[in-house]
């Protein structure tokens, strides 16, 4: 058996065990990632790329006035009886000397969302801006050959595989037909992608997630880290005492042991394409298989299992095992069907859900999390399948798109054939095409309607917050998330609840340190990203709550194996 010594083996290569293979690395550490699939990048790269760490420095710079104490009383709000105290001061305090290490000494630069405001804006300690930051986009020409191994974006939230930020950048997007400047400024993305796919044969304009991930894996390379793809950890390594020690890892050249010196970081992201774990885990998934992810097919909780084979234990206590979002099913080209997570569509005026009473059931414009929190109590209220509706008219499809389905000037019949868009002549006929009962369905529009007319939604109070109004559209008024539904043809896009990652995990101290049953470090084991047990007590306070403690803690990992308290 071959055999490979480091000082830090990172099983994992998303935002959690990069950002600690980075973080060791800078502290002299020999380090070594392996991923078990044949690219890196893990859900990272899929995601929107978002991280949420108040007190930023990019936020301090923009004049944001925020502290400590006051993002406390928020996630002390958030996590009610799951307040974590010494694992959230822990995050409170290094998250902004960990953006600020980053940015210092690494490839790893921020942009902030200075309108994208927490998602309970209005609680206590809850901010309308300035602590959600993204990775800067990111040139992949910079990653040279190893660009071939970094994971592609999720499709379905690209436009023709062109990767899309958020913000000013989307709205350029939406208004492409109305205005000369947004036109302009799309066509010369548009000419960019062209060139790099002719010349590439992939997108080097990197946004979002697989910006992060890309700038995290430059700054593992600039430090001589090695990411081994298609490498799998079979089993954990330990000595008489119980510490790990290393793993024994399968690669295309064999099986190698690998001695880590000062510990092992497991961050594998989680479980979300594990069925067993779903089926004792999420409720709405009682066969394990009912549930839909975007997540890499690799996301098995192999993290998990090696952690529980050393002793480790799972917090399952969470009221929610995962952060749920809203997906819809596209058909592809190979007769499979996509994933698509809606997280624009909801706040848009003009856009309401309904299940299959035809009622409303939710302030679509709340965040992603709550919404399918609603969905699924109202489904089993009603005694209905769980899945919802998203209903517009032809106005307001055709200007922000629904769900998968992009605005004009884009060719939208393709996916009534498919069957992914429903289209009906009347709301009668929409609700006979979705099986909605068709009389509470007109209701339920002409009730809406009827204040929605004047911008008021005295029902669910859509476009009530700072969180709702950041994802309307600015430019209608009086309130950016709401216009009637009344001009047919009308459409309809099914909804299904899926997740953008775990929050049961490997239960942790402050130091990322993996705890044993007793509640006691199992020493040379730690544990980042989705791995460990969510600080967010199963709920979704902001954008980026997986993503920020995933860097935050991974750069506490590498912090305590190296001896170091700052």
């Amino acid at each position: 058996m071959k055999k490979h010594v480091c000082d830090v083996l990172v099983v994992g290569s998303g935002a959690g065990g990069l950002s600690s293979a980075v973080s060791a690395a800078h502290r002299n550490l020999d380090v070594l990632v392996v991923e078990k699939e044949p690219v890196f990048g893990g859900t990272t790269a899929r995601s929107g790329g978002w991280m949420w760490i108040p007190c930023n420095g990019p936020a301090k710079r923009a004049g944001v006035e925020d502290s400590p104490e006051k993002a406390r009383v928020y996630l002390q709000h958030e996590t009610g009886d799951q307040f974590d105290a010494a694992r959230v001061d822990a995050f409170l305090e290094a998250g902004p000397k960990a953006v600020e290490f980053f940015e210092e000494s690494t490839a790893l630069k921020f942009d902030l969302g200075p309108t994208f405001a927490d998602y309970h804006p209005d609680a206590p300690g809850g901010m309308p801006g300035g602590r959600s930051i993204v990775a800067r986009p990111f040139d992949g020409r910079e990653l040279r050959d190893e660009i071939r191994r970094l994971r592609p974006p999720l499709s379905e939230i690209t436009f023709l595989g062109m990767m899309i930020g958020s913000g000013k950048e989307l709205l350029h997007f939406f208004n492409v037909t109305r205005s000369p400047v947004s036109a302009f400024y799309v066509g010369k993305l548009f000419l960019k992608f062209l060139r790099d796919m002719a010349l590439h044969g992939r997108p080097m304009r990197l946004m979002n997630g697989n910006a992060l991930v890309a700038r995290l894996a430059k700054s593992c390379f600039d430090k001589n880290v090695p990411i081994w793809t298609s490498a799998a950890v079979r089993e954990l390594l330990r000595d008489k005492s119980g510490q790990v020690t290393g793993a024994i890892v399968d690669t295309k050249e064999g099986v190698v042991e690998v001695s880590a010196r000062k510990g092992v970081v497991l961050a594998a992201g989680g479980f979300p394409q594990d069925p067993v774990r779903r089926k004792a885990l999420f409720p709405h998934a009682p066969a394990g298989y009912e549930h839909v992810s975007p997540a890499p097919p690799g996301n098995t909780g192999d993290g998990l299992r090696l952690g529980e084979a050393a002793g480790a234990h799972v917090d399952e206590t969470l009221p929610n095992s995962a952060a749920w979002v809203p997906v819809s099913r596209p058909p592809r080209s190979d007769g499979t069907l996509g994933v698509f997570p809606h997280f624009v569509d909801r706040s848009k005026p003009g856009v309401i859900a309904v299940t299959r009473s035809g009622k409303r059931f939710v302030n679509e414009a709340n965040s992603y999390h709550d919404f399918c929190q609603a969905m699924v109590r109202t489904c089993r209220e009603e005694g209905q399948e769980i899945c919802a509706f998203f209903v517009a008219d032809h106005k307001t499809m055709r200007k922000y798109g629904l769900g998968y389905v992009k605005p004009a000037p884009v060719p939208f019949r393709q996916h009534i054939r498919s069957g992914y868009l429903m289209e009906g002549t009347t709301l009668v006929e929409l609700a006979g095409k979705i099986g909605a009962d068709a009389a509470e369905l007109e209701q339920t529009v002409a009730r809406f309607n009827a204040h929605a007319r004047n911008g008021e939604d005295p029902e669910f109070h859509k476009g009530s917050t700072a969180y709702n109004r950041s994802l309307g559209d600015p430019e209608h008024k009086p309130n950016p998330c709401v216009a009637p539904v009344e001009d047919g043809p009308f459409y309809a896009v099914r909804l299904v609840v899926g997740d953008l990652g775990t929050f049961a995990g490997l239960k942790c101290d402050e130091y990322a340190r993996v705890l044993d049953e007793a509640g006691k470090p199992i020493r040379g084991l730690y544990a980042a990203g989705n791995d460990a047990a969510s600080i967010m007590g199963g709920n979704y306070p902001g954008g980026g709550i997986t993503l920020g403690p995933a860097i935050t803690f991974g750069y506490i990992a590498a912090r305590h194996m190296s001896g170091a308290n700052s």
